[in-house]
């Protein structure tokens, strides 16, 4: 995992360093250094080259001066401009250093135009909000920036990553503690390391899933969770849709469980709590319907089953439906809970949505449900109620598309049914999934049954 830290946490470690012992300019000079690095690194040299050096009031100003006197001592022309007293053209060079603000931007910042000359960012692009990811019009797009200890939120969320380009994690000597970091985001060799492997004398029923999923004219939504948990690990899988006996379109080695129309509830139960269940986990919500009668029955599912639940889609739906209090379903759950809201559902949970710092919306839904919160986005963000925060920034693009959620919903089923820690599960299966979408051929047409015939090449990737 890659640490993140917010820009108020790195202020409080950088005056810790200072109280510790390490000169605020000792930070500046290694900071300045690591600067003046990938700058030869962008040119592919230093001989003849000239840089524009943006520098502003700050320690992100005071890096940036740094870098211009070590690229100087090394034969580079440099230019160093007054961010708050830009010419209205850059001059000719051959790289811009933007160091006028980083973490500490406010208000508004509107550059000349670089006119395609390369741009490396100080520790965060300027005119980016190092903890939202909310952009101010006109910034530049950097090609590299250089962040020092560790990730800023705002580098994986919002516009962060279009208008970072490459990030460079520059150590300069801050120690991070365990106690310092509540934020990380999720690289391959983490799944890798996360992921069970099928034991030797493994049976389907040891990682068994129960998926209470699809309705009339719905049931792609069954279909996909289902396949999806199948493929990602699940030994078995039964899934009953309210009033659908049976179900051409059921995928042959999915286990079909018919329901009534009404009253189904405490058939579910029986059949996931009994003492000779063999039920490790259950997906409820992915196409279920929203009429009174389903979302009666799905709140008695959700609060009475004692096994790993992830809820998505009409599940989502079902905590939310009766009005006050109607979250307690969750909140007193024995067993481990996954959510999976996007923004309108998480909106219809709380009654407001997601701020622009998502990491705290995540963590706010995670507190109020006690539950893990996987808020869904082109950067995923999955809280645990403890605080803790994985962040899961490889999303692709060709996932804005129907069924994805489903499946998702089905993979973290598996993962759960396998043993995971729901948090870790949430944060594995969002990775996995965009991985998955990275591995179509296209840039276009991918489909939600696409991903799912993905799945097993992306899994053995992440293992390797």
């Amino acid at each position: 995992m890659r640490p993140v830290l917010t820009p108020k946490q790195m202020r409080v470690l950088d005056a810790e360093a200072v109280t510790d012992g390490t000169p605020m300019e000792v930070l500046i000079a290694r900071a300045g250094a690591a600067v003046a690095r990938a700058a030869k690194r962008m040119m592919g040299g230093l001989y003849g080259r000239t840089v524009v050096v943006v520098t502003g009031k700050g320690n992100n100003g005071a890096d940036g001066r740094v870098t211009g006197r070590l690229l100087a001592d090394q034969g580079v022309r440099v230019i160093v401009l007054d961010a708050d007293r830009m010419p209205p053209r850059l001059p000719a060079c051959d790289l811009i250093i933007d160091a006028a603000y980083g973490t500490g931007f406010r208000g508004d910042w509107r550059p000349p135009s670089t006119n395609g000359v390369p741009v490396l960012a100080v520790d965060v692009p300027s005119g980016l909000d190092g903890l939202t990811g909310l952009a101010a019009p006109g910034a530049w797009i950097a090609d590299r920036t250089v962040t020092f200890v560790a990730l800023k939120p705002g580098l994986l969320l919002g516009s962060g990553p279009a208008l970072s380009g490459e990030v460079e994690l520059a150590d300069i000597g801050i120690l991070l503690g365990m106690g310092n970091v509540d934020i990380n985001e999720v690289e391959a060799s983490d799944v890798g390391c996360w992921l069970p492997r099928r034991a030797i004398d493994a049976h389907k029923w040891k990682a068994a899933v129960f998926t209470l999923a699809g309705s009339p004219g719905m049931m792609g939504a069954s279909h996909l969770s289902a396949l999806a948990a199948m493929r990602s690990g699940a030994g078995m899988v039964h899934t009953a849709s309210p009033g659908i006996v049976s179900d051409r379109g059921t995928p042959t080695e999915v286990v079909r469980k018919s329901l009534p129309v009404l009253g189904w509830s405490r058939d579910v139960l029986d059949e996931v709590n009994a003492d000779h269940a063999r039920f490790k986990s259950m997906v409820v919500g992915p196409g279920l319907g929203r009429d009174d009668g389903t979302m009666t029955e799905t709140r008695k599912v959700i609060a009475g089953s004692r096994i790993p639940m992830v809820i998505d889609g009409d599940g989502l739906f079902a905590v939310a439906w009766g009005g006050d209090g109607a979250r307690d379903i969750v909140r007193t759950r024995a067993a481990g809970t996954v959510l999976t809201p996007h923004d309108g559902e998480y909106t219809n949970l709380l009654g407001y949505p997601p701020s622009h710092d998502r990491i705290q919306s995540a963590r706010r839904l995670a507190t109020d449900t006690n539950c893990v919160c996987l808020l869904k986005g082109p950067t995923t963000v999955v809280a645990e109620p403890s605080g803790e925060v994985l962040i899961v920034s490889n999303g692709d693009r060709r996932l804005a598309t129907a069924g994805t959620g489903d499946v998702l919903a089905g993979m973290i089923g598996s993962l759960l049914a396998q043993g995971m820690h729901p948090f870790r599960a949430a944060a594995s299966a969002a990775f996995l999934h965009a991985h998955a979408a990275s591995l179509f051929g296209a840039d276009e047409g991918m489909i939600a049954s696409d991903l799912i015939d993905l799945l097993p090449r992306a899994i053995t990737e992440v293992r390797a």
